[in-house]
């Protein structure tokens, strides 16, 4: 019996065949179109495959209330033709076993809990800074559910003094999301990321909003590990900028050896790499079987 996990995003539907190790045995790349399109596609990769279970790592805003007539629902989406569908719901016609379902990014996180960066910690968060930024987060072994999911991409930051780009949130303008995704990149600077590795001020910029966030992040929940995932974070030169302005930025407030001396350790790329995405959603299947079961 294999698990199936389908990584939902907003651009593209990655779905695949793996097992309890966390091994990938096949998978599919499906691009994101209507709902009713995207899922055929979905349930026809599954389509006669011995599954035990499936988990499901999807874009959101998502409701993840159980006792909501709407839990399963993509809810507030700027993809319109996605609002308000009940992706869990669809799936579920299809294949009736347990299927877990949470954010991609929780989903990431918990992917990395088991397999990847943080297996010998218990509180710790996944942040993917893509085409939005992301935020999951396991505080003491579970993941992090509240009256929604949350939605750390969207914090406020002080912008940076020679920063003129009004923001593309389409909600708040200049959030961090407004400020910091790969779009606004693109928009503020007229050229992708990787058109522009080599210009220090477009990655000075990006670590002064990311840092910013990491405190916030780390005042709040107090992680004992930050992963940083994402197409972004893909420039090499980010992320030690990023741990030079998190510790310029805390000045010596939290007090801690993985601050001080050891933020290499603290602040790290994801131990799965490009797969945290799919490897989490086979993760959430995984969870889903051994609750049911």
């Amino acid at each position: 019996m294999y698990l199936g996990a389908i990584e939902a995003g907003g651009t593209k539907f990655v779905c695949a065949l793996g097992n309890e190790q966390g091994q990938i045995i096949k998978s599919v790349s499906i691009l994101t179109t209507g709902p009713e399109e995207t899922i055929k596609q979905v349930v026809e990769f599954f389509h006669n495959e011995p599954l035990s279970a499936i988990g499901i790592g999807s874009f959101g805003p998502i409701d993840l209330n159980l006792k909501s007539p709407k839990y399963g629902h993509i809810t507030m989406t700027p993809k319109i033709a996605w609002e308000d569908f009940n992706i869990l719901g669809e799936v579920k016609k299809h294949f009736p076993i347990p299927i877990g379902f949470d954010t991609d990014v929780n989903a990431a996180a918990l992917g990395e809990k088991i397999w990847g960066a943080a297996k010998e910690v218990d509180s710790f968060i996944y942040i993917t800074v893509g085409t939005g930024i992301g935020v999951g987060a396991i505080v003491e072994g579970n993941l992090l559910h509240g009256l929604i999911h949350p939605e750390m991409g969207h914090i406020i930051v002080r912008r940076h003094p020679s920063d003129q780009y009004e923001g593309n949130c389409p909600y708040h303008k200049d959030c961090l999301e407004g400020l910091a995704a790969g779009p606004a990149i693109l928009e503020r600077w007229g050229k992708a990321g990787d058109e522009i590795q080599d210009q220090a001020q477009v990655w000075e910029m990006e670590a002064h909003y990311l840092a910013q966030a990491l405190v916030n992040y780390l005042l709040i929940l107090s992680p004992e590990r930050i992963i940083l995932g994402g197409g972004v974070m893909r420039q090499g030169q980010l992320i030690p900028l990023i741990r030079e302005k998190v510790r310029d930025i805390l000045n010596g407030y939290v007090h801690h050896s993985a601050i001080l001396s050891a933020i290499e350790e603290f602040i790290v790329p994801p131990g799965l790499g490009e797969n945290a995405g799919i490897s989490g959603a086979l993760a959430l299947a995984v969870k889903a079987r051994d609750t049911e079961f």
